[in-house]
């Protein structure tokens, strides 16, 4: 289910905010190896945003991060970084990454309450996301549709996808270009990006979600 709220009339500034990963080396002492672990985040949809979690913090005195005696360090591997832009109110949200890019739209700038059916100004946000698709000249389009978790599963489920569906026909028009394939799909309250149990929380959570390739440089 959605909420409505007004419009702003003029433009939102817009806060630019940088995450980046840190790179954190685990050594531990096990019959003379080094044994390193990462810890894989929850499952996600492909192209979809997770939950960031809080850096780890490592003492680098500890002794128990002192290699034993012939021992070697693990293949070093360059972590992701993320860049994240978001207007003041948070309706739209941008995030890039070394191999990708979202945007995140919430439910309420795209479309009334309770309904699939894109607005004017709808219109115009997803033709700007076109261009920035033309731009990383990307083939592989994912549009992924969410829900809050009021009303019921089966509902968000369908209500999901024809949200989905209807940002899909808009860029499909804009693009124009039989080689760029599309990932549809509705996800309904599964995979909620903030808490569900307050209203700000739950209108993070209705949204539509569009992810793409960027170049590679």
């Amino acid at each position: 289910m959605t909420h409505t709220r007004p419009r702003a009339t003029t433009p939102r500034p817009r806060l630019a905010l940088t995450l980046t990963a840190a790179t954190v080396m685990v050594a531990a002492n096990l019959y003379g190896a080094v044994v390193a672990h990462a810890d894989d985040s929850p499952s996600v949809p492909p192209g979809t945003e997770a939950s960031a979690s809080a850096p780890v913090k490592v003492d680098p005195n500890d002794p128990d991060l002192k290699l034993p005696e012939g021992a070697t360090l693990a293949a070093p591997k360059v972590l992701d970084i993320k860049s994240v832009v978001e207007d003041q109110g948070g309706e739209e949200r941008r995030s890039d990454t070394n191999t990708d890019v979202t945007f995140a739209l919430q439910a309420e700038v795209l479309f009334g309450k309770d309904s699939a059916k894109l607005s004017d100004e709808a219109k115009s946000r997803i033709a700007a996301i076109a261009e920035e698709i033309k731009k990383q000249k990307a083939t592989h389009v994912r549009v992924f549709g969410f829900t809050d978790n009021l009303g019921s599963s089966a509902h968000g489920d369908v209500l999901s996808k024809q949200r989905a569906d209807a940002v899909q026909g808009v860029l499909d028009q804009d693009l124009n270009d039989p080689n760029i394939t599309f990932e549809v799909r509705g996800y309904g309250e599964q995979y909620p990006i903030a808490d569900n149990s307050t209203e700000a929380g739950r209108k993070k959570n209705r949204r539509v979600e569009v992810s793409f390739p960027r170049t590679q440089s």
